[in-house]
């Protein structure tokens, strides 16, 4: 069965999509006018009123969920969906406890929650927050509503692919009733648009209209998305699901670059007129933008992503994995196999640390594909020649040698933010750099820079093998050039399970030093939420054109 009725407006369910502090959703013209783009958007977020404010509510309230583990939305999309994100509010119980240790140690948090406990219903917490007058979530809501949400893209006919929301539902029945009266929950709603649903099984599909949300359900018929073979190998990259799964398929990347070709026909097409002796009106001449080559081939070449976002050790975790040619501008230079090995010999004190491992020729490299991207050579030219005569250096040549084979920038966690700034001497900063590469070469790249800055002193090296350290602070550029062992800690090693292979990584450790006490003193609620964190880890490496990535945020 199915209903088709007019969405809310006003501070009614759409206006939660806006996490982060964006606008309300406007209203869209009637479905006999406006644009059908923007009609389409506000009536699948009035439909799917719980849809949206459960995924704008995830980060939180998916923590506070007690034991269990459901169905997932995938089942009742199509094998074909373009694009996919569910929120599982009944994770692992693992993954639940996980999230439950992590929240009460953050006040702002646990303020945000209302003094939310583990027993508490969060569904019931994100009705309420829509203020739907009229309705009871005990009556209307509990009785039919699951724990599962996701919004799609599917191939369903139109011009353009088509949102889509999925529920998940423990009564059908009851369900046909309660997504009746959602639907109709704005007394002030937009006349002439429309919102329709279909229920099917464990699952209701909401949609601009019901033909549409039909099509979904029979598009299942020949495959769900939980049964694609692409689908479910993107996933088996990001391992365990989470709170929070996403998926694009391979067919996104061509849509993307028809869509921006599309954009920037339509911003030639508006070019502006100006008036010629005789009064006639003549649109500009200047070509249409083009789509760069480049990223074309990059979003041709797209074979799909997914991610997820989950509770695990002591904190969150996000895991990625996404298909980007290599050499791309769209990902830092890097080959498969290639380590950051150098960051783990920084010092065990280390707060903040930065390495990446580059191939050879990869500066060259980037300069070629910059015409690509619609920068005229001429200007590239020009702006290397600029900076030579400035630094003194021979570009890019000089850039990959100081930068060698990998390279890692350490911050200390005796950085004193109080020193700095009463003495205004950065001299004495726990801030420098360690590469590993050509050591004579470096040097002779740090000696240039020195000449042409005029500060000689500055630029000095510790040279030990094929690693040279730097640092204006010479006591620290001798702690950099010995063996550290940055990389046996065990905090390194909980937030970077990933180092061994990563070519890309960042280290934070909150607890080292006084750094984070200096520089959030004076304001004790920042202090007291910050306090909590243990250390952040972002690594990423390649294999094959796949790139993968995953940042970890423990606490104490």
């Amino acid at each position: 069965m199915s209903t088709t009725s007019p969405p809310p407006e006003g501070p009614s369910g759409p206006e939660y999509l806006e996490q982060g502090g964006g606008d309300p959703v406007a209203p869209s013209s009637s479905s006999s006018g406006g644009s059908p783009g923007r009609g389409r958007r506000t009536t699948l977020l009035a439909g799917g009123a719980v849809v949206l404010l459960a995924a704008a509510g995830a980060g939180t309230w998916a923590a506070v969920s007690f034991f269990g583990g459901g169905a997932q939305p995938a089942e009742a999309l199509p094998a074909g969906t373009l694009a996919y994100m569910t929120v599982d509010l009944d994770p692992s119980g693992a993954q639940k406890i996980e999230a439950l240790r992590m929240i009460e140690k953050f006040p702002a948090i646990k303020e945000e929650l209302g003094g939310f406990d583990a027993q508490d219903d969060v569904r019931r917490k994100i009705f309420e927050e829509a203020e739907c007058k009229g309705l009871s979530y005990d009556d209307d809501i509990a009785p039919w509503l699951g724990t599962s949400f996701a919004v799609a893209a599917v191939d369903a006919g139109e011009e353009q692919p088509s949102p889509v929301g999925v529920l998940e539902l423990t009564d059908a029945g009851a369900a046909e009733d309660g997504l009746a009266k959602l639907a109709e929950c704005g007394t002030e709603a937009e006349s002439g648009s429309e919102t329709g649903f279909v229920v099917e099984g464990d699952w209701a599909i909401v949609a601009e209209t019901e033909e549409i949300a039909q099509s979904v359900v029979d598009g299942t018929g020949d495959g769900t998305l939980a049964d694609d073979s692409t689908y479910q190998d993107w996933m088996g990259q990001v391992g365990e699901p989470g709170v929070v799964s996403m998926y694009a398929s391979p067919d996104v990347g061509p849509l993307l670059a028809d869509l921006m070709a599309a954009e920037l026909g339509a911003q030639g097409a508006s070019a502006p007129s100006s008036a010629t002796e005789s009064g006639a009106l003549t649109t500009s001449q200047e070509p249409e933008p083009e789509v760069p080559e480049e990223l074309v081939k990059a979003f041709e070449d797209f074979k799909g992503a997914a991610g997820t976002v989950r509770f695990a050790g002591s904190g969150v975790e996000v895991e990625f994995a996404a298909s980007v040619p290599e050499g791309s501008m769209m990902t830092l230079p890097t080959t498969e196999g290639a380590t950051v090995d150098v960051v783990g010999t920084l010092p065990a004190d280390t707060a903040v640390a930065y390495g990446a491992a580059l191939p050879e020729g990869w500066a060259q490299s980037l300069l070629e594909t910059l015409p690509s991207y619609g920068i005229p050579q001429e200007q590239i030219d020009q702006g290397l020649a600029q900076a030579e005569a400035q630094t003194g250096l021979s570009l890019p040549e000089d850039v990959e040698t100081l930068l060698g084979e990998q390279f890692a920038l350490a911050f200390g966690g005796s950085f004193d933010l109080e020193q700095l700034v009463n003495s205004g001497d950065p001299s004495g900063l726990p801030l420098g750099a360690k590469v590993r590469g050509d050591a004579e070469g470096i040097n002779a790249v740090m000696e240039k820079l020195g000449t042409s800055s005029g500060m000689p002193e500055w630029f000095g090296t510790e040279t030990s093998g094929d690693t040279v350290s730097w640092s204006i602070n010479p006591d620290y550029r001798q702690t950099l050039a010995g063996e550290g062992g940055l990389g046996e800690s065990e905090v390194f090693q909980g937030v970077l399970p990933e180092a061994d292979r990563a070519s890309n990584l960042v280290f934070v450790d909150f607890d080292a030093g006084d750094w984070l006490t200096s520089l959030s003193e004076g304001d004790q609620e920042a202090q007291d939420n910050l306090e909590p964190l243990s250390a952040l880890g972002i690594s990423s490496w390649l294999e094959g054109e796949t790139t993968h990535g995953k940042l970890r945020l423990t606490t104490d």
